[in-house]
C-alpha cells in the first residue's frame, strides 16, 4: 500500500470513527472538517447536541443544507430519520424554514401526516408541497407499469375462447393451434377459437384497498394513495380506497389527488381490521370479479375469529383476496406471525410488497392465477 493509499483510509476511518485526532493521527481540515462537523452533530455520544443541531428551526435548515452538499440523497434521507428519532426534531417539522431544506422522502411524509393537526397555517402549504412532491416522483415511477400490467392482465381476462367471427383474435388462435397444421393443405386447421370479448362499457373488475393508517404502516400507506390513484384512472376498473384504524374511513372519492388522500389519513392510533373487512365486504356487489387487497402488519384490535371468518366468507364466494404486510422498499415490519399463519391456511399468505412488484401481484389476481409470492430471506 502506497503512502496515498494509507494517508486516504486513515482519513476515512477518522470520519467513520469522529471525536478528535486521537487514534488516527489525522487532523480534518476543509470540506472534511465540514462533513465531520454535520455527522457530529448528529452522531456524537458525548451527551450534548453538537453544534446546536435541535435547537433552532434555521440552525437545523443550515444543517440541512449541508449534509445535502456533502452526502448523496440516500444518505441525506437516512440521516434525517436518524435526526427526528434520535434528537426529537418533528416538532421542528413545523417550520417552513426547515421545511424547505429537507429532502423530501417517504419517511418525511409519514412524519409530516403524523403533525398535520399541528402544523400552523404558515407552515401548511409547504408541507403540502412536500407531500406532493414525494407522491409526483412515485407516480413517475410506478404509473406507466401499473396501467401496462393491470391493463394487460384485464384483457386476457376478458379474452373467450368461442368468440364471434368478428372478435375472433386470429394472431392468437394460430399461434394457439399451430399443432394443428397439416402439410399437405399447408394450412392450421382450429381446434379451439382464441379472442376478446366485445368492447364493454362496463367495469370488469372491481378493487378495493384497505389500509392499515397505524403509525407503523406510513410508507404502505403513502404507496397506497398512489397507487390507488392509478387503479383508479383506469376505466375497466372500479376502485375504492378505505383506510382503519379502530375507525374505518373511505376515501374513495378523493382518489384523484393521492396527495388529498393522504392529508385525510390518520397515522397512529388502535387497530380493528375485523370492522374494516366488514366495511369492505358490505361493498362487495360482484365477489367473482372483485379483488381485495389488505396492507396491515396483522395486529389485530378487535375480533380475531371474526376477521378470519371474514376472509374465508370472501374467498368462498369466488374474492381474489390479497394480505401485504406492507407495500414499501423495505420488506416485512414487524408483525402478527399466528394471523399470517392463519391467513395462510385460507389460501391468503402474507407477505411484503415491494411498490415495484405490486403490479404483478394486482396483475395475477385480475387473472385469478397463483400470486407470485416473493421468497423469504
Amino acid at each position: 500500500m502506497t503512502v496515498r493509499q494509507d494517508d486516504e483510509r486513515m482519513r476515512r476511518w477518522r470520519l467513520v470513527l469522529g471525536g478528535d485526532a486521537d487514534g488516527t493521527g489525522v487532523r480534518l481540515t476543509g470540506r472534511d472538517a465540514a462533513m465531520d462537523g454535520a455527522l457530529g452533530a448528529l452522531y456524537r455520544e458525548d451527551g450534548k447536541r453538537s453544534a446546536g443541531l435541535g435547537g433552532s428551526a434555521p440552525k437545523v435548515a443550515r444543517w440541512l443544507g449541508d449534509i445535502r452538499e456533502y452526502f448523496p440523497t440516500s444518505v441525506v434521507q437516512l440521516m434525517q430519520q436518524d435526526a427526528i428519532s434520535r434528537l426529537g426534531l418533528d416538532r421542528l417539522l413545523l417550520e417552513p424554514e426547515m421545511l424547505a431544506a429537507v429532502e423530501p422522502d417517504v419517511h418525511l411524509v409519514g412524519t409530516l401526516l403524523s403533525l398535520k393537526h399541528a402544523l400552523p397555517e404558515t407552515t401548511r402549504e409547504t408541507a403540502r408541497t412536500v407531500v406532493g412532491k414525494v407522491v409526483a416522483d412515485l407516480e413517475r415511477r410506478l404509473a406507466d407499469r401499473t396501467r401496462s400490467t393491470v391493463g394487460g392482465a384485464l384483457d386476457r381476462s376478458a379474452r373467450v375462447n368461442r368468440p364471434r367471427h368478428r372478435d375472433i383474435d386470429w394472431d392468437r388462435t394460430i399461434r394457439a393451434n399451430l399443432s394443428k397444421y397439416l402439410p399437405e393443405y399447408r394450412t392450421v386447421v382450429p381446434e379451439r377459437l382464441v379472442g376478446y370479448a366485445r368492447a364493454q362499457r362496463a367495469v370488469k373488475k372491481d378493487v378495493i384497498l384497505c389500509i392499515d393508517q397505524s403509525g407503523s404502516m406510513a410508507p404502505s400507506v403513502v404507496h397506497s394513495a398512489v397507487f390507488g390513484a392509478v387503479l383508479a384512472s383506469m376505466p375497466s376498473l372500479d376502485t375504492r380506497l378505505v383506510v382503519f384504524d379502530t375507525s374505518v374511513v373511505d376515501l374513495t372519492e378523493q382518489l384523484s389527488d393521492p396527495v388529498d388522500v393522504l392529508f385525510a389519513t390518520q397515522l397512529g392510533g388502535g387497530t380493528d381490521i375485523n370492522r374494516a373487512l366488514a366495511y369492505c365486504q358490505s361493498k362487495i356487489s360482484r365477489p367473482s370479479e372483485t379483488v381485495v387487497v389488505l396492507i396491515s402488519d396483522l395486529y389485530e384490535g378487535g375480533i380475531r375469529n371474526e376477521m378470519l371468518k371474514r376472509v374465508a366468507a370472501m374467498k368462498a364466494a369466488g374474492v381474489q383476496f390479497i394480505a401485504l404486510l406492507a407495500l414499501s422498499d423495505e420488506g416485512a415490519p414487524a408483525y402478527d406471525h399466528a394471523h399470517a399463519q392463519a391467513l395462510a391456511e385460507l389460501g391468503a399468505p402474507a407477505f411484503a410488497c415491494t411498490p415495484d412488484a405490486f403490479p404483478e401481484i394486482m396483475a395475477a389476481a385480475i387473472e385469478k392465477r397463483p400470486l407470485p409470492v416473493p421468497e423469504r430471506g
